[in-house]
């Protein structure tokens, strides 16, 4: 039987054995949030600090590094309280609030990837050009398009669904992401189709256009000296790694949500927290061994801190 809107919260039932394993769940949470904020603030305090890294590829990285920071505090500070409870449950405004900070961010990270690709590809294949078109003004603009979009496009479906009816208060996740849409009644044609269209412009438009400069970029590279091959794969390896990773668990995040009622709930439990713990400390992890710049500066400073 259908339920109106006056019941205002939801539960999450993706936890599993809470009450017993509840302070093992929230030191091992807690760990992996602080290991998340340090080493993220590590390498953009390095980028704020030192006047070198004060280039589009580096601004860029300290831009997707903060959005893993956003990313993760909007799930963790709820994910350690729901641990010490006894419910799991939100607010029906808080899990839209979630979703709609979710999806925005994980977006994001595409177009913020989609930017750096393109840096790339002028720093590679238009290297005199570089200078002109890469200046500071279009840096900006492409920050802050890379999170004004997502939020303009996630706001309208979110404002959409907040006086839709609700027939199902249980979400199979741990927080809200995109089984929100599993509490609906009806699942309106327009909502769908305006989810197909808002996939294709921010999520496989920014893909095809990550692919098309990089097989630019690989193509000049084979054609150049061992110098610009060089360069290509000190700079490229690293956007390359950090996409075919954030690429895969979204993957797995798909794929959970369409399978959510056959797939066990400890494997879905273990699968939701490989993708808000794995993916927002490999991203620092790979910039700071695989960007030569950062590490020389990280080198320096641990070197500091063994001798003081």
């Amino acid at each position: 039987m259908a339920v109106n809107l006056n019941v205002t919260y939801i539960i999450l039932g993706g936890h599993v054995d809470v009450q017993r394993y509840r302070y093992l769940y929230f030191l091992i949470m807690l760990t992996a949030y602080i290991l998340i904020i340090c080493c993220n603030a590590s390498i953009v305090s390095l980028i704020v600090i030192h006047k070198n890294l004060h280039e589009p590829m580096y601004i860029f990285i300290a831009a997707l590094l903060i959005n893993s920071v956003l990313f993760s505090t909007n799930i963790y500070p709820k994910l350690l309280i729901d641990f010490l409870l006894e419910k799991q449950i939100i607010s029906y405004q808080a899990c839209l609030f979630q979703a709609f900070t979710f999806h925005t961010l994980s977006i994001s990270e595409f177009l913020l990837l989609a930017a750096m690709s393109y840096d790339r590809y002028v720093s590679i294949c238009k290297p005199l050009q570089y200078p002109t078109i890469m200046r500071t003004t279009t840096v900006s603009i492409f920050l802050v398009l890379a999170w004004l979009v997502p939020a303009c496009h996630v706001a309208v479906p979110v404002i959409w669904t907040i006086n839709t009816k609700i027939c199902n208060f249980t979400l199979k996740s741990i927080f809200c992401n995109s089984a929100v849409g599993s509490m609906f009644c009806d699942n309106s044609l327009i909502f769908s189709i305006y989810a197909l269209v808002v996939f294709s412009n921010i999520g496989l438009c920014p893909m095809l256009f990550i692919l098309f400069t990089y097989t630019k970029i690989l193509l000049v590279a084979y054609k150049s000296s061992a110098e610009v091959r060089n360069k290509a794969s000190q700079t490229c390896l690293p956007h390359l790694l950090v996409l075919i990773n954030y690429s895969c668990l979204l993957t797995y995040d798909v794929i959970l949500i369409r399978v959510e009622s056959d797939f066990p709930v400890v494997a879905q439990l273990v699968m939701t927290l490989q993708i808000i713990t794995y993916h927002p400390l490999f991203n620092p992890v790979i910039y700071g061994l695989k960007m030569k710049e950062i590490t020389k500066h990280l080198k320096r400073l641990l070197c500091q801190d063994k001798v003081k």
